[in-house]
């Protein structure tokens, strides 16, 4: 796990600036730097170490190819690298280090582009191939590693965190409207879309080539989902015993590393399974980690997670947290560059704190929700489409436009707002913020926007076939997945300077749970994640609450009855008027007071949005 940083183009790379760059992500390698520029200074490459594997001098990057062509700079790990090795030595080639960093740089060497195809693991990286005066860049399927970038005026700059690029003297900082307006609407920024205007995300499974002599670009995709299966006759046992067996070689193949290793353990069906085959597969007694909420039952997973954790003997810390300090937003804003609003990275920050003073690496259960169909509105959606069938035309779409007038945060509005919409579109709005109405009347900026809205985007992301549980799961892990979850942990975990690992999104176990698992075996009108919960069923103690549905998530509306949310009201009633209008702000937070609405978390969303804005002096776009 590392930090990336280049640039390259018609002119003259910089020197001190560019150090300065790779300075400001630190906390992503802490353990050494490096830069390279070529000898016509056109090009230049940055890296941040957190040594994993081989830890070395000879893993040290950038990193060059013996022929001196090549040179690569690369953060994340290469999980199968070991094979690829093998696979290359039998066609003749050397090595001189054990990373897998010189691993992914001989494979393109040997294959190019197409060196994609072979590996299973989490990247982003940047190859300069001197012989073709090209930039290679990579992203990993489900985008687990970040990737930012600029274009203009001939040259391209790239780097691992938007802050990076914001040291740049001359980067101009205004916020893109189109941008802004999805942030509103589901609390991400998804795609290749970026907050700051003239940036772009790599999104996941893409790659591009840029020449640094025409300036030409070229993106693609060079991985997709499977074609949704159809399958009704499944065997259950069948796909038990296939679910198992991958899942155990994904973690297995996730535990090689050159310093300690831990699991992210909250209790819940998914990081418990990944326990489970840690303590299958590993040779050494297990190491695992949760945070707990005492006096807040419903968040307070330290009793499931110890019950697991002394079923499989594993080595056990828990940390105790209390009310954390309001302090702590304003840091997580400045580290967080293009903001989430999720709440839960507050907890997850603190729990990798805590690993990382025992391990550098740690792994969790991220993606079986989307995966496996975890989440409640699968099931609530299913059940929604069953009862608005028996309702005539008229009458759904009289109640969906007049619970639009309904106040944000009313419980079963957006239930009731989707009945104004078609069969198809019913589940585009099951986990939206704000509708487009009330974000017209909160948010100056998007007012005049005539583009692509977010929820056409979302019904995008869901694909063109399959069954509507086939629509939300693909469009989750599209979006909400890559641009909220994994950059949670991302920036939480770098913070901490911790590795964090996903044995779930092995790119095996990702093509199974779409291409092979059957609705019925991920999430009906009654039950989720089925197939996993049979599986836990045989591995996990028969004492645990298999339905219990949690994680790692922060009790944000009673915090915000006290400290929090007064930090957060302060910081949302002091942004500028064309950010958001302060009548709207007012309404929000008079029917948060009143108590009975669940606007808790959308103020949240507009306060790490206003802390963001001002830690990095960003302009408001003007629509």
């Amino acid at each position: 796990m590392c930090g990336i940083v280049g640039f390259a183009g018609r002119f003259v790379a910089p020197g001190d600036a560019f150090t300065a760059q790779c300075g400001t992500m630190r906390h992503r390698g802490p353990d050494a730097s490096g830069e390279w520029r070529s000898v016509d200074r056109r090009v230049a490459l940055g890296h941040r170490r957190l040594s994993i594997i081989d830890l070395s001098d000879a893993g040290s990057q950038p990193m060059s190819d013996a022929t001196g062509h090549l040179q690569i700079t690369f953060n994340g790990e290469i999980y199968n690298y070991r094979e690829i090795r093998k696979k290359l030595e039998g066609l003749g080639r050397h090595f001189r280090s054990a990373s897998d960093t010189e691993v992914l740089l001989q494979a393109y060497s040997e294959w190019g582009t197409d060196c994609l195809q072979r590996m299973n693991g989490m990247f982003a990286f940047a190859i300069y191939d001197s012989r073709e005066r090209r930039l290679f860049l990579a992203r990993d399927r489900a985008g687990e590693k970040p990737l930012f970038y600029h274009r203009a005026n001939g040259r391209m700059a790239f780097a691992s965190e938007l802050k990076a690029l914001m040291a740049q003297p001359s980067f101009a900082r205004v916020m893109n409207a189109e941008a802004f307006d999805h942030y509103l609407a589901y609390g991400y920024v998804p795609g290749g879309l970026c907050l700051l205007d003239g940036v772009s995300k790599l999104p996941p499974a893409h790659a591009l080539t840029y020449s640094i002599d025409t300036d030409d670009l070229r993106v693609w995709r060079y991985w997709s989902l499977p074609e949704p299966t159809l399958t009704v006759g499944a065997n259950p046992e069948e796909l038990v015993q296939q679910l198992d067996a991958l899942l155990a070689d994904a973690v297995r193949l996730q535990l090689v590393a050159d310093v300690p290793v831990g699991i992210l353990l909250s209790g819940g069906v998914d990081s418990s399974l990944i326990t489970a085959m840690a303590a299958r597969v590993s040779s050494s007694q297990v190491r695992t980690f949760t945070i707990a909420f005492p006096g807040q039952r419903a968040y307070d997973e330290g009793p499931f997670a110890r019950m697991v954790a002394t079923h499989f003997g594993t080595r056990h810390t828990e940390l105790v947290a209390e009310p954390a300090t309001v302090e702590l937003l304003p840091e997580l804003a400045r580290q967080y560059d293009e903001p989430v609003g999720d709440s839960s990275m507050v907890p997850t920050y603190l729990v990798s704190r805590l690993v990382r003073e025992s391990c550098t690496v740690a792994l969790g259960g991220d993606a079986g929700d989307e995966l496996f169909g975890g989440y409640r509105h699968y099931s609530a959606i299913q059940e929604q489409l069953r009862w608005r069938r028996l309702m005539p035309g008229p009458l759904k779409r009289t109640i969906g436009a007049a619970s639009g007038f309904l106040p944000a945060g009313f419980r079963g509005r957006e239930s009731l707002r989707s009945l104004a919409t078609t069969d198809r579109d019913a589940w585009i709005g099951a986990t939206r913020h704000f509708d487009g109405r009330w974000r017209r009347r909160l948010a100056p900026t998007t007012r005049l926007l005539q583009g692509f809205p977010p929820e056409a985007y979302r019904l995008n992301a869901g694909g063109v076939g399959g069954t509507v549980l086939q629509k939300m799961t693909a469009a989750d892990f599209a979006t909400y997945l890559p641009e909220d979850i994994l950059v949670k942990v991302d920036r939480a975990s770098m913070l901490a300077s911790l590795e964090v690992r996903a044995p779930f999104l092995d790119y095996r176990v990702i093509e199974f749970a779409f291409g092979t698992v059957p609705d019925a075996l991920r999430a009906t009108r009654t039950s989720r994640k089925v197939l996993l919960k049979l599986l836990a069923a045989r591995l996990l103690p028969k004492a645990l609450d298999l339905q219990r549905k949690q994680g790692f998530t922060l009790p944000l509306h009673t915090w915000f009855k006290g400290p929090w949310g007064d930090f957060m009201s302060d910081v949302v009633r002091s942004a500028p008027g064309d950010l958001f209008d302060p009548e709207e702000v007012s309404l929000l937070l008079k029917s948060q007071q009143r108590g009975g609405i669940a606007n808790a978390q959308r103020l949240f969303n507009l306060a790490m949005l206003e802390l963001w804005r001002r830690e990095y002096d960003v302009q408001v776009a003007q629509s």
